[in-house]
């Protein structure tokens, strides 16, 4: 089960939406409102709030949930290399439209004024992506842990199987609606797999993805985690992936205290006021060896 190329090569796409994913979800993380992006029959429905069905489409609800799904979505790319950039993109618009029109009818069979039954996170995609993940991805290798026999696809299944109970009946629902959004997609309802953008259009977008790449190309410690993350085979636990995200994270939180303490010293030092420091920066007694 090879994707191709580490990275995004090929695949500007795939990229542009993990970029909105991991941007959105940290902007909205940090203003405390992730958990309050879920849809509900009280925002949708009654409310009108259409604008909610676009930002849960991007914006991840936790942590956790977006470990998984840009791990998930980073792997799926495979298939922007299949189909080329134009038809992917066909696939993942519809992908969105069509499993978020379940989650609205799912939202008017509920009828539940106050719970956000759906959770946050482009789930319909994800889970649309899982389809032709079964058909047309094969199995290139097999093992035994503990009696039972694996392939190396069982991984991402795992990881979806995660993802898909993250929030139990919150992001069951939209993982649902995902899968079927990919089944009409794979039995090719409305001709929905010969449908491609105009060139003019196509020519446009690509020139935006193109940009885009080049910006998020720069490093950055967020970015060098991301890749690191990436470069793992599919092959390694999902607790080794969490783990080297909290290392390096903590990494670079310390490298940045580290360089601000530092500032504070020289500015203290140029002007003369060393008797600001705090007791515990006090100089270490030298010690001979």
């Amino acid at each position: 089960m090879n994707g191709g190329p580490s990275g995004f090569h090929n695949a500007p796409v795939a990229r542009a939406f993990v970029l909105a994913c991991v941007l959105l979800t940290a902007v909205f993380g940090v203003r405390g409102r992730a958990l309050r992006l879920g849809l509900s029959y009280q925002d949708i429905i009654k409310n009108f709030q259409l604008w909610r069905i676009f930002a849960s489409v991007f914006a991840f609800s936790s942590t956790p949930e977006l470990l998984f799904g840009v791990y998930l979505l980073y792997y799926f790319r495979v298939f922007e290399r299949q189909m080329g950039s134009n038809k992917y993109s066909v696939f993942v618009l519809f992908s969105l439209i069509v499993s978020s029109l379940f989650e609205i009818i799912a939202l008017m069979l509920f009828k539940d004024p106050t719970a956000n039954v759906i959770a946050s996170g482009p789930y319909g995609l994800i889970f649309s992506s899982f389809v032709p993940f079964y058909f047309d991805i094969p199995v290139t290798s097999r093992f035994r842990i503990f009696g039972l026999q694996f392939g190396d696809k069982s991984f991402i299944y795992l990881a979806g199987l995660q993802l898909l109970l993250s929030s139990w009946k919150r992001s069951l629902l939209p993982g649902l609606c995902g899968m079927l959004a990919g089944t009409l997609y794979h039995l090719n309802v409305f001709g929905i797999r010969r449908i491609k953008f105009p060139n003019a259009v196509a020519r446009h977008f690509s020139r935006f993805f193109a940009s885009s790449g080049a910006s998020s190309s720069r490093t950055s410690p967020n970015g060098i985690i991301l890749q690191e993350i990436f470069l793992l085979s599919p092959a390694v636990k999902l607790s080794e992936i969490i783990h080297l995200w909290h290392v390096r994270l903590l990494q670079s939180h310390l490298s940045l205290l580290s360089l601000c303490w530092y500032r504070w010293d020289l500015i203290a030092t140029l002007r003369g006021r060393h008797s600001c420091k705090p007791e515990m920066t006090s100089t270490w007694p030298q010690t001979s060896f």
